[in-house]
């Protein structure tokens, strides 16, 4: 019997590696729904091929493009509350794979409709881990990582209780970057930013990689994913990204959890769980393997690192003024209106300059997402006026 899944963010560099998934194992899986934002070309070409009930375009003008494109199909949607609306049809996985904070109620959505929910999209738990985790809770719904660190200490912890834990480890490539003088990085492009050395990312992604910001943002998500205090979890520089996570137990025994830089691995594992299934991705050759090395991170190199560990140590609304600054300082420095160096500066005078409040409802989340991204804009501005 195949699993039906809605795929949201399905253009992106995650929703087509889990296309490919599906491609892998047509008698397992089937494409229920897909979600994008404006691609209506890769749209309509997925449409065309897996055939689902609904496909939802957020921009409302692809969405016009992509009716004329497929026909009857598929019943095509737009918007937010579209992607909301598909979230909650039954399916056994809604892997969320949309870019930034967008993905924040289409994971509730799902939650609360009951579905399973593979989560690729990190920053709905870094801004709200507390309303989600609560209420997968209390509708009985698995959260199951998508990240490749994350789905790694996932696979170590199977099995262990937390007491059994000493400390857990989320290892970080340190970017295209990584050793190169800060005084060199003034001028780099969003090209070299987004040239990721070991993975195949999207461009959010790949810089936030190159400022440390993704990990930072990583720790966040697995206090709330594996209910561990900040304290026990630590980031670890790994260039050549073969390790991706590790558990310390108690009695000193390290388990780690080795993988190929191919994201259908975590993704495959996370839409086909709790069992394993033969992967088409290129095996590791322990043989031919070269050395492992790690290290700490600097924080004077990598200042976005300490700043997320800051905003995850204050809680409340932190975390969601940390993560509305670097999204609109990212989209910024893409758009070449600032810096890769004034990326961290625009992030530090938000955390500065907004209070921090609790994080008790959606509501107080979606302010403080709100207030991050005004005040980063505001900052931006007031960078690009000095040029």
């Amino acid at each position: 019997m195949r699993r039906p899944i809605t795929i949201l963010g399905s253009t992106g560099s995650i929703g087509r590696s889990a296309l490919d998934v599906v491609r892998h194992l047509p008698e397992r899986l089937e494409v229920a729904a897909l979600a994008a934002n404006a691609n209506v070309d890769l749209m309509a070409a997925q449409v065309r091929e897996f055939r689902p009930r609904f496909a939802v375009m957020a921009d409302p003008d692809a969405a016009e493009a992509l009716r004329a494109a497929v026909g009857d199909l598929t019943t095509v949607l737009s918007g937010i509350e579209s992607i909301e609306q598909i979230a909650r049809e039954p399916v056994n996985s809604v892997l969320c794979a949309m870019v930034g904070a967008a993905g924040l109620t289409p994971v509730l959505a799902a939650i609360e409709a009951g579905n399973r929910v593979a989560l690729a999209n990190k920053e709905p738990l870094v801004i709200a881990g507390g309303l989600i985790m609560a209420a997968a809770r209390r509708m009985g719904v698995e959260v199951l990582p998508v990240d490749s660190e994350h789905n790694a200490i996932f696979q170590c912890l199977h099995g262990h209780e937390l007491s059994d834990v000493h400390a857990v480890m989320l290892t970080a490539s340190g970017g295209p970057f990584y050793k190169t003088p800060r005084a060199e990085l003034r001028e780099v492009s969003p090209a070299q930013a987004a040239k990721h050395p070991t993975w195949d990312m999207g461009v959010k992604i790949s810089v936030d990689s190159a400022t440390l910001m993704n990990k930072g943002l990583e720790i966040v998500e697995a206090m709330w994913l594996f209910d561990l205090p900040l304290d026990m979890i630590h980031p670890v520089i790994h260039p050549q990204s073969i390790i991706h996570g590790l558990v310390e137990f108690t009695d000193g025994h390290i388990m780690a959890h080795l993988g190929p830089t191919d994201m259908k691995c975590p993704i495959q594992f996370a839409l086909t769980w709790p069992e394993r299934v033969e992967s088409p991705v290129t095996r590791l050759n322990l043989a031919q393997m070269r050395a492992l090395t790690f290290a700490e991170p600097d924080f004077s190199e990598f200042p976005c690192l300490k700043y997320a560990i800051d905003a995850a140590r204050a809680g409340g609304t932190a975390p969601a003024l940390l993560n509305a600054a670097n999204e609109t300082a990212v989209a910024a420095f893409c758009q070449h209106e600032i810096g890769f160096l004034e990326i961290s500066e625009v992030i530090a005078a938000v955390m500065e300059a907004e209070p921090i409040e609790a994080a008790e409802s959606l509501e107080a989340v979606l302010a403080a997402d709100r207030q991050g991204r005004d005040r980063a804009r505001a900052i931006i501005k007031g960078i690009e006026s000095r040029v």
